[in-house]
């Protein structure tokens, strides 16, 4: 069975019931005399505008639908997020700017994350430990591409507490031609090999006590 016809109007279809004639409505008794050319000339160009209006208002929404709001949606429900690259060859993405203070050098910090190869692979997460790393940032106690993500420099803002970041790090930011977890010579009995850009999406919880 066909669904029954909807009797709610799209948004869509409001913009242009705004700014055509509606069926069915009163008009005046034509007079014996017909109304002045300028007046005729005056009425066609105010129809032509208005359907030019309505039809400028259905293009932006089109765009906005089709453009603006899904970026927008994708980097707030983990979808797809535009990255910015640093000079240092360093790439990031704010998810959610934090409201609390921004991560300074030297400071004993919680974060939580989950990193990534580029094929997708998650080769680790705190999250599913159900705890975050804590660890004194900006000093060399972890890759460097996190030391600079997290404190920031070099054209990349430090995060606040609060704050979700995707970061995309070269191999000299992370692990290099070394790799980790590598159980053997072979490159493929690496967790990280040799030569990987790794991703990594980052939650500064805040600082540590102690």
């Amino acid at each position: 069975m066909a669904p029954a016809a909807s009797t709610s109007t799209s948004p869509l279809s409001r913009l242009l019931l705004l700014s055509l004639p509606k069926p069915g409505a009163a008009r005046h008794p034509s007079s014996s005399s017909p109304a002045p050319p300028c007046q005729q000339d005056a009425a066609a160009a105010g129809l032509v505008l208005r359907r030019r209006e309505a039809a400028v208002a259905v293009l932006s929404t089109a765009v906005l639908s089709r453009f603006v709001l899904p970026a927008a949606a994708g980097a707030a429900d983990g979808g797809e997020c535009p990255l910015e690259v640093a000079p240092s060859g360093l790439a990031f993405c704010d998810r959610v700017v934090g409201t609390g203070a921004a991560a300074q050098e030297g400071q004993l910090i919680r974060a939580h994350y989950t990193g990534r190869l580029e094929d997708g692979t998650v080769f680790d997460s705190s999250y599913k430990r159900g705890k975050p790393l804590t660890f004194r940032v900006g000093v060399g106690e972890v890759i460097k591409g996190w030391d600079q993500g997290i404190v920031g420099g070099e054209g990349i803002p430090p995060m606040l507490a609060g704050g979700k970041r995707t970061l995309k790090l070269p191999p000299a930011l992370a692990y290099g031609e070394k790799g980790a977890g590598c159980r053997g010579w072979e490159p493929t009995s690496c967790v990280i090999p040799p030569n990987s850009t790794l991703l990594f999406d980052v939650e500064y919880v805040g600082r540590a006590s102690g």
